[in-house]
């Protein structure tokens, strides 16, 4: 059954509970639809979706000089649709668990990005980075994820400040050893006690290790953003005919007011992206009417 969505920040709950005491929920994921890659921007405009996610390593380059950052500040001000959210949060370099952890050097890199993402609008980054959160072989895996959480806690602050969430993201088992499910993402986050250190849940990659959707109603209070694509090769919806249905119905379940962004390979983006739209409205709205 549900659980209580508990311990959530102004920011957080703006994301998730934008519904006031007594307003009637209505589930509009349909509505709240986004691709990765701000090179997609003029087909995502063309194809009525709501908003752009970037790169946090590739546009808000945080270890860049304000003059360097100043042409994507511009970018961004005119971005149509608007940059919501940002990934590819490290560049493989920059090291947060195992022997080569540079903590401080990621903590003052976090500090400016989420600067740069406030001052953009930006809401929220995802934090993926399997190069920099990986377990080297041989090391502790307790000790890695005290560094990990040690790491959250040090930019908790900056993310509160700024009013943006950084929410961990769970990747298949072959791309990093360290954190494979929504359910352990949740889990760390919530040992960081800040309400701006969150999960979100990558269908693609949850269906790539076979977590089903329950685990997005146990996750629900750390639950703020989604990305999505076909499990067998990564490709848009549609392609292969994935029924994603359970998991947009747990969504439904929980009143996930969150956002859910394409992030796929794309072989012919022009006639891939409306059919990928098509038929996520559809089997959103299938979840809807149940």
């Amino acid at each position: 059954m549900h659980k209580t969505i508990t311990i959530l920040s102004a920011a957080v709950a703006a994301v998730l509970l934008s519904t006031s005491c007594g307003e009637k929920y209505t589930f509009d994921l349909d509505n709240h639809i986004g691709i990765c890659g701000i090179g997609w921007a003029e087909a995502a405009q063309a194809n009525g979706l709501d908003y752009i996610e970037a790169g946090v390593a590739s546009f808000l380059i945080p270890e860049s000089s304000e003059e360097e950052f100043a042409a994507n500040r511009e970018k961004a001000a005119s971005m149509v649709p608007p940059i919501y959210s940002a990934n590819g949060f490290f560049p493989g370099e920059i090291k947060i668990v195992g022997p080569e952890a540079d903590i401080e050097r990621a903590v003052r890199y976090s500090e400016t990005a989420l600067r740069r993402a406030s001052e953009l609008g930006i809401k929220i980054l995802v934090l993926g980075s399997s190069g920099s959160r990986s377990i080297p072989e041989g090391f502790p895996r307790e000790e890695a994820e005290k560094q990990f959480v040690g790491f959250l806690k040090a930019i908790a602050p900056a993310a509160e400040k700024n009013g943006v969430v950084v929410a961990i993201e769970p990747l298949q088992t072959s791309e990093t050893n360290f954190i494979n499910s929504v359910r352990e993402g949740a889990a760390l986050a919530r040992q960081t006690g800040s309400p701006n250190i969150c999960v979100i849940a990558d269908i693609f990659h949850m269906m790539r290790v076979g977590e089903g959707p329950d685990a997005i109603i146990d996750s629900a209070d750390k639950l703020v953003h989604c990305h999505i694509a076909e499990c067998a090769k990564r490709t848009p919806p549609g392609v292969d005919g994935d029924d994603f249905t359970p998991y947009f119905k747990a969504l439904k379940d929980i009143k996930f007011k969150g956002r859910i962004s394409f992030e796929c390979g794309w072989s012919d983006i022009n006639t891939q992206l409306p059919v990928a739209v098509q038929v996520m409205k559809e089997q959103i709205n299938k979840v809807k009417q149940q």
